[in-house]
């Protein structure tokens, strides 16, 4: 039978209410019903897996805290962007876990890190034997939807990016299959080479509102196309056999003019499935922040606005799934 509702996927866990990728921001939201909780991966120096939302992590840990590491502060180029901070690749997993995680929005969501400093960072495997624990207490098949970073900034430092995820996935039983599987990537060179190591799973593309996807400005230089392009009819012809869906910035579907208003989904979704592509969209957040400036109320960027109606959009456009930092109020609205 078709679903008759998108899937609801715990962004990080459950960010709006504990800090994003730990142990206790997942079992909340295992624990309030989601579908299946997206964790981020990057890696250590000794190539372990970790979620953390990017391999920067000086906004969501302590690690600025720690004399012990204040000379691994530095500058390098990620994607094209220049950062500054620390970085996991420059750190053991030893190390790593060592440090305590911290709320990366706290002036927006002073609640969550209220929990700063009480747990330390989580590998891979550590959510995905989270997540097959909770499936078997709670009797029900809840998925994972990992989202591979930087796969081209890694592979040039010399990770094999796709094995590491490989191993990982066959070493925690998480690679034939045994339960529902999501890998997204914004560079869609990886997860063609994830596949390859024969990992059963749904392969979605991330595509972001603007930009270019770095891998292929690795490759094609100015000649690479816009992620708007790919989201284009012929753009998503180009994709079909490739990957199994599409995970869009919500913009895309919101198509809000400059004022911030929408009169309606746009065609992408439609445009997908008429292709047999699967839509995914982020982030559904309720504050004003990251509403559109029609749905917002007042001028408290911490506060809830109309976030109903917006989602009302979302949902109307067919979605087949939705990423959520709220999943109580995911799994209320969606479910």
């Amino acid at each position: 039978m078709p679903r008759r509702r998108p899937l609801v996927i715990g962004h990080r866990g459950a960010p709006g209410y504990r800090p994003e990728h730990t142990r206790s921001s997942y079992e909340l939201a295992l624990a309030l019903g989601v579908d299946a909780v997206e964790p981020d991966v990057v890696f250590t120096a000794d190539g372990v897996a970790v979620v953390r939302h990017e391999n920067e992590i000086g906004s969501t840990t302590d690690v600025a805290d720690r004399p012990e590491f204040a000379a691994r502060r530095t500058t390098k180029t990620i994607d094209g962007d220049e950062l500054t901070g620390w970085f996991t690749e420059d750190f053991t997993w030893a190390e790593l876990a060592t440090l305590r995680c911290r709320e990366r929005l706290p002036n927006l969501r002073p609640s969550s890190a209220s929990f700063d400093g009480a747990q330390p960072p989580l590998r891979l495997v550590d959510v995905l034997d989270l997540v097959r624990e909770a499936s078997l207490d709670q009797g029900r098949e809840i998925g994972v939807v990992l989202e591979i970073k930087h796969a081209t900034y890694f592979t040039a430092l010399g990770y094999d990016v796709a094995g590491l995820i490989a191993a990982a996935l066959r070493a925690a039983r998480w690679g034939d299959g045994e339960l529902p599987l999501y890998l997204e990537s914004f560079e869609s060179t990886v997860l063609a080479q994830v596949r390859a190591h024969g990992i059963r799973g749904t392969y979605i593309y991330l595509l972001e509102a603007a930009g270019h996807p770095f891998d292929l400005v690795s490759t094609h230089g100015a000649a690479a196309p816009t992620y708007a392009q790919q989201a284009s009819p012929a753009g998503l012809d180009a994709l079909v056999g490739t990957v199994d869906g599409i995970s869009v910035d919500k913009r895309m579907i919101l198509a809000p003019d400059r004022l911030g208003r929408t009169t309606g989904p746009s065609r992408v979704v439609a445009d997908a499935h008429t292709r047999g592509l699967r839509v995914f969209t982020w982030t559904c957040r309720p504050e004003n922040a990251f509403l559109l400036a029609s749905f917002r109320r007042g001028r408290d960027k911490a506060a809830f606005g109309d976030y109903e109606s917006e989602w009302r959009v979302i949902a109307d456009a067919g979605v087949d799934g939705v990423f959520v930092d709220h999943p109580d109020l995911g799994i209320g609205f969606f479910g």
